[in-house]
């Protein structure tokens, strides 16, 4: 018997620390449940936060389109989008600051040409509590053929020869700088450095040209800064154009002109304040 007990002895233990181990409450399949019901809970209709109707699809392109909505309480808000259910791209806020608030209007870039396309949006309150949406859909128009002609991009030869600032002391070409208003890109923007009212920013065509309408989207920020309500534009000749007003910073408007322009220096009279800056900046008409 004695030689016995040597020998089972840590046998004996061995299967004594694994009786006790089976023999531990199951923590995680007991708490699961309620971990499930606690995530489920967490997840609601975007429809609770809606504050005028739900969100929208406005100022559709064939390369892009805006998404606008405007939520009961501060979301952080993206949007998921591709031409089925299983989605497959994300567009959020376009917002410097970053973080929730209930002003919203992401850009849903990479579109194609006369494409039906699902869509769905969610927000994150601070509470962690996500708004999730139905899936809508939009349609995306043919690509465009002949019309007119956006003389103030990068591509078709225009160049930025002043600015005010831009954000973080950064090149033209970086970003944040003055090209990416003459980028034909709504997901990028050019930012000033706080210039507020005193931001400007001049662009010099590829010749001089014979324009017939101008169209401009400004930034704005969640905090209320960054928007231009008013603006002037001066030509090379000195003629002064505007002041125009731009209501809100949800898409781009278009002002009709007649002046023929090498030139086009756009100076901000009324803002919010902060870093104004523009999204886009267009000149339509013929060389």
């Amino acid at each position: 018997m004695s030689h016995l007990g040597k020998v089972t002895m840590p046998v004996l233990l061995v299967l004594a620390s694994l009786l006790l181990a089976t023999c531990q409450p199951a923590i995680t399949s007991t708490s699961a449940p309620e971990a499930v019901m606690r995530v489920a809970a967490e997840i609601r209709s975007l429809a609770e936060v809606t504050a005028a109707g739900p969100p929208q699809i406005v100022d559709v392109t064939a390369r892009d389109a805006v998404l606008v909505f405007e939520s009961t309480i501060p979301l952080a808000c993206s949007v998921v989008y591709g031409k089925t259910t299983a989605y497959g791209q994300i567009a959020v806020d376009q917002d410097m600051g970053g973080g929730a608030h209930t002003d919203h209007h992401p850009l849903l870039a990479g579109l194609k040409p006369d494409t039906e396309y699902h869509y769905r949006v969610q927000g994150t309150a601070a509470d962690g509590t996500l708004y999730v949406g139905d899936d809508a859909t939009f349609r995306t128009p043919p690509a465009e053929t002949g019309g007119e002609i956006n003389l103030a991009t990068l591509e078709a030869g225009a160049r930025v020869v002043a600015v005010s600032s831009n954000f973080g002391g950064a090149a033209n070409d970086k970003p944040w700088g003055a090209n990416n208003a003459l980028d034909g890109n709504r997901a990028t923007a050019w930012s000033s450095a706080g210039d507020g009212d005193a931001a400007f920013i001049e662009i010099e065509l590829a010749r001089p040209s014979q324009l017939n309408a101008v169209e401009i989207w400004t930034r704005s920020m969640s905090d209320g800064t960054a928007q231009i309500f008013a603006f002037t534009l001066t030509t090379d000749a000195g003629e002064l154009l505007g002041p125009f007003t731009l209501p809100d910073a949800a898409q781009p408007y278009r002002f009709e002109v007649d002046v023929t322009a090498r030139t086009l220096r756009l100076d901000v009279t009324d803002s919010s304040g902060g870093n104004t800056g523009l999204v886009e900046f267009a000149a339509y008409g013929r060389e």
